[in-house]
């Protein structure tokens, strides 16, 4: 009998195009070696070339979700993704105080606050913002905003390393353990550099930039990657590594799909 493998759960929206959201979770955690679990709080209608429309899941249904696997398989880490409102926010947050995920719980919970779109374009209203600055960043073990993100969420514009270590510290103002502030949207640096930090600590994760336009579903990726990390067990500072690890690779190894911005992928870990 083949052992049971560690669990993860992700709390996210469906892509149609499977580049990015619950799709682009549940094939990252495949390719970690963790079982995926989901609570969908979102369908998109979407493609290569953006986002037509939405229809949100009642957040009575995403918590029912929650609970169902939490209670019955056992949850080893978990990851938020698109929430699309207020209401879906609050009723999640409270939803794994019940099932003991998040910071004051025994599962590490990471959130990745989907609130810009490609582009920089808010995505979601001030309420909901405020949401998950109240109700989700006390609960986390680590946050991993892109610097689009960090600017909506802190007011923070970042424009090279010292403003990065300000939003980091603004962003761990907020109340989560953890924070790793994304620097791929920087623009004139060689690298791409992301900073981790617990406000005592100050990381730097320093990676390739590839020359590709085909980065879809690439901060999903990478807290999905992160979240399978902290699911077998490891810290924060080494499930991070493993995650900028695993993200590099996935860019590297984009393709071509449709007319418009292919995905990241993480097929490269299944071809020995």
């Amino acid at each position: 009998m083949t052992a049971t493998p560690r669990t993860a759960l992700t709390i996210a929206g469906s892509d149609s195009g499977g580049g990015a959201g619950i799709q682009a979770d549940l094939r990252t955690f495949f390719a970690c070696g963790v079982h995926g679990m989901t609570a969908i709080t979102a369908v998109t209608v979407q493609n290569s070339l953006g986002v037509q429309g939405f229809s949100e899941i009642g957040a009575d249904t995403v918590t029912a979700q929650i609970r169902a696997v939490a209670t019955d398989m056992g949850v080893d880490a978990a990851k938020t993704g698109m929430l699309a409102s207020t209401e879906i926010i609050t009723a999640v947050a409270h939803t794994l105080d019940e099932v003991h995920i998040g910071r004051e719980g025994q599962v590490p919970f990471v959130v990745d606050p989907v609130a810009a779109s490609m582009h920089g374009d808010a995505l979601l209203r001030e309420e909901a913002l405020e949401a998950i600055r109240t109700e989700l960043f006390p609960r986390a073990t680590l946050v991993t905003p892109n610097l689009d993100e960090v600017r909506l969420l802190t007011g923070l514009t970042v424009t090279g390393p010292d403003s990065q270590r300000d939003a980091a510290k603004a962003l761990l103002d907020l109340g989560a353990q953890w924070v790793l502030v994304k620097g791929g949207h920087l623009e004139g640096v060689a690298d791409c550099v992301d900073l981790l930090s617990d406000g005592t600590h100050f990381v730097e994760l320093a990676g390739p930039r590839h020359d590709t336009r085909h980065t879809h579903g690439g901060g999903d990726t990478l807290a999905s990657a992160i979240t399978a990390s902290l699911a077998k067990g490891l810290g924060v500072p080494d499930a991070a590594e493993a995650g900028k690890r695993f993200i590099e690779r996935s860019v590297a190894e984009s393709y071509p799909l449709g007319s418009g911005i292919g995905p990241v992928s993480p097929f490269w870990r299944l071809s020995g």
